[in-house]
């Protein structure tokens, strides 16, 4: 298994902190070039390509449910870069909507935002990527699901449906792109040890989430970043169109 990602560019959303920091930190440190792409805390995405190993790293800005920008934004990466090898679709929002307390404006943006954002996004940009690999004739893409995929997501259904469209969809390009030599994989993690997480972890639920596992954590972002390495590195091809789960057992599907 291939780990040295030396001359390999990759490019991941969500990068300025929280999992897709700690994955283009690992990325890096394997020898990796890498894009780091952010929303609206550049002062975070800068601070994150600081602390990386190397010094041929470029930050890219867009708003994921822009689609201009999104196809722009691949546009100056690959001309920056020379190419993109892999891409982590990692970036994301939740946000709480239960149907019995939410207004009927709150949820339509609730909805329409996280659909935007969780699955609209990365499908356009997995097109100008994979576009971009099946040029250059190799490539992978790894996408960031969640175990709210297949258990339910009760306060943030508008998520859970989300990151289930996002698993069907790499299921369907893993069958569109293999013949060009382009794999697709989705991870899906559960609760992760995150600043984003932080203050539900910190609270009144927190121990019960903790529980959920036999492990009684949630999941560190090295742990679900060193299995994007895993599905990144050579050797995985056959694995294509698979959904890995980083979730400690809180969930288990057949």
């Amino acid at each position: 298994m291939k780990t040295d990602f030396s001359g390999k560019v990759v490019m991941v959303t969500g990068a300025s902190r929280g999992i897709g920091r700690e994955i283009v930190r690992q990325f890096a440190a394997c020898g990796a070039r890498i894009v780091l792409h952010f929303h609206k805390n550049r002062d975070a995405a800068e601070q994150t390509r600081a602390g990386l190993s190397g010094n041929s790293h470029l930050v890219v800005q867009a708003d994921l449910c822009d689609t201009d920008a999104v196809g722009d934004m691949v546009e100056k990466a690959a001309k920056a870069m020379g190419k993109i090898d892999v891409l982590v679709n990692n970036a994301g929002v939740h946000e709480f909507h239960p149907v019995a307390t939410t207004s009927f404006e709150d949820w339509r943006q609730s909805w329409e935002k996280t659909i935007s954002t969780n699955l609209m996004g990365p499908a356009h940009l997995s097109y100008h990527v994979a576009r971009c690999m099946m040029k250059s004739g190799a490539g992978k893409i790894i996408n960031i699901t969640s175990r709210g995929a297949f258990r339910g997501e009760p306060d943030a259904p508008a998520y859970g449906a989300s990151k289930a469209g996002l698993n069907a969809f790499s299921q369907s390009m893993a069958q569109a792109l293999a013949p060009h030599n382009v794999f697709m994989y989705a991870v899906a993690p559960g609760f992760v040890e995150t600043d984003m997480a932080a203050s539900v972890l910190s609270g009144p639920t927190g121990d019960a989430i903790r529980s959920q596992s036999p492990l009684n954590r949630v999941a560190h972002p090295a742990e679900v970043a060193r299995v994007v390495l895993f599905l990144a590195a050579e050797g995985t091809d056959y694995l294509t169109g698979g959904i890995i789960d980083v979730n400690g057992a809180s969930y288990l599907r057949t």
